[in-house]
Order: structure tokens, then sequence, then C-alpha cells
């Protein structure tokens, strides 16, 4: 990939607007604002448990952190064991897993949805397999009926990674709504952004308590059920009630102006998401399907890339592509979601000592022959036009 220091097209742009600005500065006019985390998360968090349509959230300082807080979670609940995971995601998935002390277990993906192939998902699972933890990508839906058919099944809980595609559906329910828990980001060029921050979301209160606990340094006193913060408390006696340490946790607390800018720019992720996924289903519509697989599952999408995926392994195609994008001024990642195929990764090399490659085709496809390109709503219909004649020309 040729590196440019400036973009006419950049892979992401800052979406944070003057009026999210004004708001902040609105705020910190008051005579002693408060900072730290606060009753401003907490309204964020009720407002967000209200759009997705879940009883419970608890907003995080990075959607990473939303990941690792929900694995060690998962590792006091049920113990030793394996996540499911597929190659296809970002790098904090994995290694949440495997720093939970979990064996990761990789299943191919499939290519309509990039999300895990539901028809390889029962060879992998046996006694030790402690959840599915799945990746809804680039705003695809990475659900379908027979992959939850199959957790029902078995009773695993699915753990779902909506980083990438906040207002994604799946049946008419938001995605991160279905499975047992999930994990959002508000990077600052994802659908909505706190700057940095995450949010793990559930219907779960016994979860939705442990996650409390493990945001704040495992303290008892982060549990919002008074009766069952009374009787923790009492457990220990000989302690300071404001200071037991339950777990040896962390701190992954956001602050108040990350809640702040989270209520403001929750006001308008919908209307944005329409206009992500126009553009994304225009852009589908005029890419030639003969060159490039077309007939991704955009129902339900909430578009956060424009996905390009070569129909054939054409290396010279590739570099060409590459090179017409770069000359064009057009930022891109080759690979999709966290590089492609999280198995050809350095940092795997410790946990997983033996795999074979052949085993992961769809992947290994899109490691070599897909990119993503930048999608905003304010994304200008010329570039999308110029983008499609680019690439059909090839």
């Amino acid at each position: 990939m040729v590196v440019s220091s400036s973009y006419s097209w950049p892979l992401m742009i800052n979406n944070v607007e003057r009026e999210d600005l004004n708001f902040l500065i609105d705020y910190l006019k008051q005579d002693d604002p408060k900072l730290t985390h606060g009753p401003k998360v907490q309204e964020f968090e009720e407002a967000w448990s209200k759009w997705l349509g879940v009883k419970y959230s608890v907003m995080l300082n990075s959607g990473s952190s939303a990941n690792d807080l929900t694995l060690l979670a998962l590792k006091y609940l049920v113990g030793d064991g394996e996540v499911i995971v597929p190659p296809l995601t970002w790098v904090s998935d994995i290694s949440s897993v495997v720093r939970a002390g979990f064996k990761p277990v990789f299943v191919d993906i499939e290519m309509n949805s990039l999300g895990i192939d539901s028809k390889k998902l029962k060879k992998a699972i046996n006694s030790k397999t402690k959840a599915i933890f799945l990746t809804h990508v680039l705003g695809l839906n990475g659900l379908n009926q027979e992959l939850i058919d199959i957790a029902k099944e078995f009773n695993i809980p699915i753990i779902e990674d909506v980083c990438e595609s906040h207002g994604a559906t799946f049946n008419n329910k938001k995605c991160g709504s279905i499975g047992w828990v999930s994990n959002f980001s508000f990077y600052y060029a994802h659908h909505m952004t706190t700057i940095e921050g995450g949010i793990i979301s559930t219907n779960d209160e016994k979860l939705y308590e442990l996650i409390r606990m493990l945001r704040s340094h495992g303290l008892v006193r982060e549990i919002q059920n008074p009766e069952l913060r009374a009787i923790e408390q009492r457990n220990y006696p000989d302690l300071n009630p404001e200071f037991i340490f339950k777990y040896a946790a962390h701190n992954m607390r956001p602050t108040e102006l990350q809640g702040l800018l989270g209520l403001k720019q929750l006001e308008r992720l919908d209307s944005n998401n329409e206009k992500r996924t126009k553009n994304f289903t225009y852009f589908l519509e005029n890419l030639n399907s003969k060159k490039y697989h077309t007939d991704l599952k955009i129902e339900g999408s909430s578009n956060y890339a424009l996905i390009v995926i070569l129909k054939n392994n054409n290396k010279k195609a590739t570099e060409k592509i590459e090179s017409e994008l770069s000359k064009h001024g057009i930022e891109f990642r080759r690979g999709l979601s966290g590089g492609g195929n999280q198995l050809r990764q350095p940092y795997l090399q410790e946990y997983i000592s033996e795999f074979d490659l052949s085993q992961f085709p769809t992947v290994e496809h899109i490691h070599f022959n897909s990119w993503y390109i930048g999608n905003y709503p304010k994304l200008d219909k010329k570039k999308i036009d110029n983008l499609i004649e680019i690439l059909n020309r090839i």
C-alpha cells in the first residue's frame, strides 16, 4: 500500500461537530463543573440503553476496554475454557480472549455477511466452549437464525462486538440487543463518538453489576442494586463498606465530558446512519458485479465503510487497485477489519502454535483481495461516482 501524507478522500473524518463543542463549552462555563465520571455518564448510559433496547449499559473509556471487561466477567462467571471467534475482527477482540485466560477457537467467515460461518460453527463447539464472540464487520449484520439456534441448542452465550455497526439490525432488532452481552466503541470516527470511549450493554442484571465493579477497581460500592450491595458489604464486616475491593480489576471509567458528548451525538445517530447506508447501497448497485462481490448482506446494515472485494484472487488487479486509489488520493485499508486474517498476526503466535490456513479460505481471500474506504454522512456523491468509475475500469 502506498502511504500518502494527505488524501482528497481520507479514510475517516472527525465526527465531532461545532454544535458538539459548543455544548461542551457551555457545560464547562458552569461554576465548578464535574469532570470525572458522574451523573452525565449515567444519563448517557440510560439513553443508550433505551436507544438499543436493553435494560443495562455501562460506559467505559474505550471499546477495547469493553472487550476486556466482558471477557474478564465471563471468566469470573464460568471459569476456564474456549471462546469461539472469527479470524476477521479487531485485535482487541482476540487479545481480550487470551488475556482473560481463554483459548481462542477460530471459525472461518461467510462472504456475504463477513461474520462467522454458521455452517462451520458446530464443529468448533465442545464441552469447553464458554461463548461465541462474533463481530458485526463494518456495519454489516453478522447474525443469522442458524447461528442463534446453534447457540441455544448448546446453551452457549453470544457476545456481540458491535464496535463498527451501531444501528445494524437483525429481524428488526438492533445488533447488540440480541446476544447475552454486547460491546460498542465510540472512537472518534465511528458512527458516533465520545472521542475515545465504549459501552457494554446487556439484559443480565448479575453481569451488569459485575461489570460496574470491574470498571472501578472491583469496588463493591459500585453495585447499583441497594439490596445486593448491602449483602456484599455484610460479607466483609471488618472492612470499610466504601472500600471493599472484591475483584482485582481496573479503572476504566469515562469522564463526564464523554457522557455529555455521547448524549449530543446520539441525537443524530439514526439520521447519519441512513445517509451512510444510502451511500453504500448506491456504491454496490453501480459496482461491476462480475469483478467484485456486490451481493453483501446489506439488509439491516448501518455501513461504516465502503467495502471492495475482488471476486477472484488476482495479484495484478490488486496492485492496480491500490495504485489507482493512491494516485487519486483515496485512502484505503486492505484486508478490511483489523488488517485481515488475525491468524497471520504475530501477537497470536505465543497462544496458537499450529493452525492450517487452508481451513480458512474465505478470510484468506479477504486478507489479500479486499479493501475498505471511508464512508461518512457528508460524503460527496461525485466522489462515490469517481470511485466506481476507477474500480470498474480496472
